[in-house]
């Protein structure tokens, strides 16, 4: 799959999210930001939760899921 060729098209992964890892189930180029729901490229993916399975795009909008949702939560 060539990101320069005319029929290709962004599509969603599926991610099971492992302690400072993660394992691509269903592949694709992107996850969604569970806080923002912004696109985040599977080469950008640095902040995730293993007990919600849910991604984060940077930072902040980690914290503000720790904030929201507290460990585990």
């Amino acid at each position: 799959m060539n990101i320069f060729d005319k029929s290709f098209a962004p599509s969603e992964a599926t991610i099971r999210y492992l302690d400072g890892d993660y394992v691509v189930l269903k592949p694709g180029t992107f996850v969604r930001c569970a806080i923002t729901g912004k696109p985040i490229p599977l080469d950008e993916l640095f902040y995730w939760s293993v007990d919600r399975q849910e991604a984060y795009a940077d930072a902040v909008t980690a914290n503000t899921a720790f904030e929201r949702y507290g460990i585990g939560g």
